[in-house]
């Protein structure tokens, strides 16, 4: 690295959740079949390798989890199971759920679901209740019409056709106009209903906190980006970052003061945002961020031009004006076309990312490919 500054069903269900049953373009593509269907052997001996070393129950959760480590989706997990090892600590599945960030994007996603879910049943509901009382009017108004076409037959050609007719002209315009306001309520409810769900739809990719696009935002945008780079033929990088000694700031000064510091950063990191450049946050104290168009040279230097204006500013606890002092935070950098695949490079920078911290902290490192 270099430094800048049990049923057949069952099983099929669990291979296509983790992606290790061969998709269609796979299989029209016999070239790839080889080396796909190795690549999904090689998943399912980590998973079943880390399940059976760690004596963990063969549970939904703890499969999520192992999958994660397996294709590089937990890198910051996969670096705390390694340091648990070597302290001779045993590994839990209830310290791998404390510790997984994949476990908590899925909770947080069950319970916008839950939200999203409750906000279309109100709307539908609202929306049926105004679509019946439609066609209970249209229903009405033609019944009214046989009334009166009944009468106008029975009438004599006198005085009493005309009422019949002005009194029948007034029933249409009645009902016509009242079917026209019933209609324009749902379509009023209709257009309130789907700026509910692109609502939900843009808080399910935002992180509250930070305000920042979260990590299921940054997966989609990282196999966007990648695409895109790759057909344009330009440079496409990516960063993880980690804020420094985020431990002892939260114990020392509590987790108000621990999250309004990680919205500070986050702050930071966002002002180098732009249409070539995205920030996340990946979890925790990690950000990822991607770099279009850029050299890995030319990301590493930009983050490590907000890595020291962060590092200047001083922080306070607001509660007990203690000064909490600088805050830093370290970095990895890849080049995502340097591996096979995005996770791949998402990986290598979380390496980079270790090695920074291994270093001495409060600096960015470029990873080797």
């Amino acid at each position: 690295m270099s430094e800048h500054t049990s049923s057949q069903p069952l099983v099929g269900t669990l291979l296509a959740r983790f992606g290790l049953r061969a998709s269609a373009a796979e299989k029209a593509l016999p070239g790839t079949v080889d080396a796909a269907r190795e690549r999904r052997r090689e998943i399912m001996e980590k998973v079943t390798s880390f399940l059976l070393d760690q004596d963990l129950e063969i549970s939904s959760t703890n499969l999520i989890i192992a999958h994660a480590l397996a294709t590089g989706m937990e890198p910051s997990l996969a670096r705390k199971i390694e340091a648990r090892k070597a302290a001779d600590e045993p590994i839990s599945g209830d310290w791998l759920r404390e510790h997984s960030q994949v476990v908590e994007t899925a909770s947080e996603r069950e319970s916008r679901t839950d939200a999203l879910l409750g906000k279309l049943d109100r709307g539908i509901n609202q929306f049926t209740e105004t679509t019946k009382s439609a066609r209970s009017a249209t229903h009405d108004y033609g019944g009214e019409l046989e009334q009166h076409i009944g009468k106008l037959d029975a009438a004599a050609k006198t005085g009493a056709l005309f009422t019949e007719i002005a009194t029948l002209a007034k029933t249409m315009l009645e009902r016509t106009r009242q079917a026209e306001e019933d209609m324009r309520r749902s379509e009023s409810e209709a257009a309130n209903l789907r700026r509910n769900l692109k609502r939900a739809q843009r808080d399910a990719e935002l992180d509250h906190l930070t305000g920042l696009p979260n990590r299921r935002a940054f997966e989609a945008l990282l196999d966007q980006q990648y695409r895109e780079a790759r057909a344009a033929i330009e440079p496409l990088s990516v960063a993880f970052c980690d804020i420094d000694h985020f431990k002892r700031i939260n114990d020392t000064h509590g987790h108000d003061t621990g999250d309004r510091v990680i919205q500070a950063v986050a702050e930071s990191l966002s002002r180098t945002a732009h249409e070539n450049c995205h920030v996340a946050r990946h979890g925790g104290e990690e950000f990822v961020m991607i770099f279009r168009n850029y050299s890995t040279q030319e990301a590493c230097a930009a983050l490590d031009a907000v890595r020291e204006l962060t590092a200047q500013k001083r922080f306070v606890n607001r509660k007990t004006d203690e000064p909490i002092g600088s805050v830093t935070f370290s970095g990895g950098v890849a080049n995502i076309f340097g591996y096979d695949n995005p996770r791949d490079a998402l990986k290598a920078a979380d390496e980079a990312l270790y090695e920074a911290k291994v270093s001495g902290r409060n600096r960015i490192v470029i990873a080797s490919t």
